[in-house]
């Protein structure tokens, strides 16, 4: 397509210009042949008034001006010849071949204009300047010629002669000619010229045609081709432009860029092929290297649980130990001493207390580990919240704990396994319970909502504690950390807690400021998304409250 526009403009803008220079050509030719024709005529009309006063010169001698008009008249009738007529130098008319003219004429008149144009008469004047054209009445156009009648020395000599010898023009002879021929002859010619300046504009445009499709359309497609054929990595098609103009030259130089090209492509499969056998290699290695890790990893993971394990455990059962020999101690053959049956009983309740710590510890180990899937139900998560409170409300009494439920109305029933949930909420009541007990004033806030869009429901669980410090953060959640005293947890409830909403497909998250509290926020989904779908809904959701 764009060859073709590209010659149709060539042609188009070459034919405008041979029109233009044709045009120029043919307007100064019918000009020229107009003023050859014009000059001939007004030559013929002086030749003509120098004949008829030749004619009339022995008439006028003898002053028999009536044989004078006769020839005069005579001559007038003659084709081509318009009128004739005769003035004095004072501009009268002295003769006209039409009588109906009028015998004064105003010398500032076109046929006086040529001899009184300026103050003092000239009786010399050029043919040229002698003969005018103008358009008749009946619309058709005429030369006139005025030859001047002068007064020879026969004349002023002659008996007869009024005019003094001084006086040099007696008066003039007005000629007025037809020129129709010479119109018809200029329309003809004008004819003549447009139809060569067609026939020429024609075949210089198809000579024009031809050549922009030889020299310049076939070519240009030839390139118009092979860049399609590069753009669509055929590098084996070379361009065939025989020429030796300059898309010759660009063809000759395309093919050096494709020939390059070729090589350069050839040379990245080389490079692209060895690198990713390089890349395989080194992925294998990686691959294995990982498992490595991974396999140290889990070696070092399991020797940290087992350590924290046997470091919780040991503490409970170390006290168990010495409590089991002091109680050993106590008891004689004969039973326990009455005196100290109240120690006995003592260190049997503190026995008491260690295996219950150790069997809490098992069990929330257990709960760590077991992943087990969750029994999806529907579920009030406001249901869940109430009965979980209710559970802990005694524990949150005796701390002098606060407890402020802002429950949302209406709230969607949540697909879940509501032991679970209930497991989740409970860490999160006693972590909170936990974070300001013995202080006073302690308040925890529990709040549920629902997302805008319906996608997901929240719990908020907030306490006014002294918060978190930042470089725990992203800890909080992993197992067995903890920032508790010594005997007071292991660090599994925030993991465990973890662990049971995103098996839901929810989100937990944090926020917590020192000395101003912390804020736990979990998401779950509606109709069981996954966990990212989760953790992305929870930032629509529509805050009711801070952090106290």
């Amino acid at each position: 397509m764009v060859p073709r526009r590209l010659a149709l403009k060539l042609i188009l803008s070459l034919t405008v210009i041979v029109v233009i220079v044709q045009g120029v050509a043919g307007f100064i030719n019918i000009k020229t042949e107009e003023r050859q024709l014009l000059d001939s005529m007004i030559l013929g009309a002086d030749q003509l008034s120098k004949g008829i006063t030749s004619a009339t010169w022995k008439a006028m001698l003898a002053d028999r001006r009536d044989d004078v008009y006769d020839v005069i008249q005579t001559i007038a009738m003659k084709q081509g010849i318009n009128r004739i007529r005769m003035f004095n130098r004072d501009g009268r008319l002295m003769f006209s071949t039409r009588p109906e003219e009028k015998s004064q004429v105003d010398k500032q008149a076109e046929v006086c204009s040529p001899c009184h144009a300026s103050l003092k008469p000239r009786t010399t004047i050029d043919v040229p300047y002698r003969a005018r054209t103008f358009m008749g009445s009946d619309q058709r156009r005429k030369l006139a010629i005025v030859t001047p009648i002068y007064n020879e020395p026969s004349c002023s000599q002659a008996a007869c002669h009024a005019h003094p010898a001084g006086l040099r023009v007696l008066g003039v002879l007005d000629v007025t000619l037809d020129l129709d021929p010479v119109d018809r002859e200029v329309a003809a010619m004008k004819m003549r010229v447009l139809m060569v300046t067609g026939t020429q504009v024609v075949l210089i445009s198809l000579l024009i045609g031809i050549f922009a499709h030889h020299f310049v359309t076939v070519p240009i497609r030839k390139l118009i081709e092979g860049t399609r054929a590069v753009s669509a990595m055929q590098l084996e098609k070379p361009i065939e432009i025989d020429a030796s103009t300059e898309l010759g030259e660009l063809a000759r130089s395309f093919n050096v860029m494709r020939e390059r090209l070729m090589q350069a492509m050839a040379e990245i499969n080389e490079f692209t092929q060895s690198l990713e056998t390089k890349v395989e290699e080194r992925t294998e290695q990686l691959k294995e290297a990982h498992q490595e890790l991974m396999r140290a990893d889990r070696l070092a993971s399991l020797g940290q649980l087992a350590a924290s394990v046997a470091h919780e455990i040991n503490n409970p059962l170390s006290g168990v130990l010495n409590l089991s020999m002091l109680m050993q101690r106590i008891v004689r053959d004969d039973g326990i001493p009455p005196d100290r049956v109240p120690e006995f009983r003592k260190y049997l309740a503190q026995v008491v207390d260690e295996t219950s710590r150790v069997g809490r510890i098992v069990s929330d180990l257990l709960a760590f580990s077991r992943r087990s899937k969750p029994q999806i139900t529907q579920a009030d998560l406001n249901a869940i919240v109430r009965t979980t409170l209710s559970l802990v409300s005694h524990k949150l009494a005796m701390g002098s704990i606060q407890v402020t439920l802002e429950l949302a109305e209406r709230l969607p029933a949540v697909r879940c396994d509501a032991a679970q949930i209930q497991q989740v909420v409970m860490n999160l009541l006693l972590n909170a319970a936990e974070a300001v007990h013995g202080e006073g004033g302690g308040r925890v806030s529990i709040a549920t909502r629902a997302a805008r869009d319906g996608s997901v429901v929240a719990l908020d669980v907030a306490d006014n504690g002294e918060g978190i410090p930042e470089e725990h953060l992203l800890k909080i959640f992993d197992p067995f950390f903890t920032t508790k005293a010594e005997g007071k947890g292991v660090g599994l409830g925030l993991a465990v807690a973890y662990g049971i909403v995103h098996a839901h497909g929810g989100d937990i998250t944090v926020v917590s400021r020192e000395g101003e509290g912390t804020k736990f926020m979990v998401t779950l989904p509606l109709a069981g998304g996954g966990p990212q779908d989760a953790g992305a809904q929870a930032g629509v959701l529509e805050s009711t409250r801070t952090v106290s």
